[in-house]
């Protein structure tokens, strides 16, 4: 539990990451920014699907 409670903070630094990639792409004419929003969106639902992941995990061992 120990390092699985923090490695899920790292999907919201890849999001942060490739929304920016996204938003930079957009002022440029020839750069598609979609997929890196796409990537973010993604990288967003793991964060919340770890979490509550994690909790399960949790708190079965906890009644254990």
């Amino acid at each position: 539990m120990g390092i699985s409670k923090y490695t899920q903070y790292l999907y919201l630094v890849i999001a942060i990451a490739f929304i920016y990639d996204g938003v930079t792409k957009l002022n440029l004419p020839n750069e598609n920014p979609w997929l890196s929003f796409i990537i973010a969106g993604v990288s967003v639902f793991m964060f919340f699907f770890r979490r509550k992941y994690n909790k399960k995990f949790y708190d079965h061992y906890k009644k254990q």
